[in-house]
């Protein structure tokens, strides 16, 4: 995650969930895992593309994957 993104930027936008929405459930909520976040969020429980680089389905790839948030944030704690 080298570039800074906004909290109003959608990561998943199959289930139109920003990264505000992200970093809420895993500082207040606790989400340690991708299943976690998806359980809080809805985030990535369509397409799974959002989730990471392997996931990704799109032809053009991602800005920004849950694993990569989650990562920084775990390694924060």
């Amino acid at each position: 995650m080298a570039r800074n993104f906004p909290h109003s930027f959608e990561v998943c936008t199959c289930k139109h969930v920003t990264l505000g929405e992200i970093i809420y459930a895993i500082k207040e909520k606790g989400a340690k895992t991708l299943e976690s976040l998806g359980d809080l969020t809805d985030a990535g429980t369509c397409c799974k593309s959002c989730k990471n680089k392997e996931s990704d389905i799109g032809v053009e790839k991602m800005e920004l994957y849950l694993e990569e948030i989650l990562k920084k944030f775990n390694k924060e704690q």
